[in-house]
């Protein structure tokens, strides 16, 4: 094929099976949107904190404000936002509203990644 000049490559070939199996094998944008969204979710501190509290059950938003020393309304912004995200459900009992994961999925992505962040804290 051509030849490549990007910046610290030093070859000049294109491997045109590799690119075109690579080609083969990309996520469809609205995919890798989707997912690009949802680590816009998870980097937000807040937001992160909220997902680590609920790793590890249910809770209503006066137990988060109160764990996280914030307002109702902050945590309820913060929820209603994780909420639309779809990384987080909840149900009601009586008057009051508990939430926890949307599924094992946003466990798993949050338990390994806190798994990979302790890694390279040692």
């Amino acid at each position: 094929m051509g030849s490549c000049s990007c910046r610290g490559c030093d070859c000049n070939i294109i491997h045109g099976d590799m690119v075109d199996n690579a080609k083969k094998e990309m996520l469809d944008d609205d995919t890798l949107i989707s997912i690009a969204d949802f680590y816009k979710a998870m980097a937000d501190s807040t937001r992160v904190k909220i997902i680590n509290l609920l790793d590890n059950g249910d809770l209503c938003v006066c137990d988060i404000s109160a764990i996280l020393n914030m307002t109702k309304s902050a945590v309820s912004h913060q929820l209603k936002n994780l909420k639309e995200m779809q990384l987080i459900k909840s149900r009601k009992e009586g008057k009051e509203v508990f939430y926890s994961l949307a599924d094992k999925h946003v466990r798993q992505v949050f338990e390994i990644t806190l798994e990979h962040v302790r890694e390279g804290q040692k």
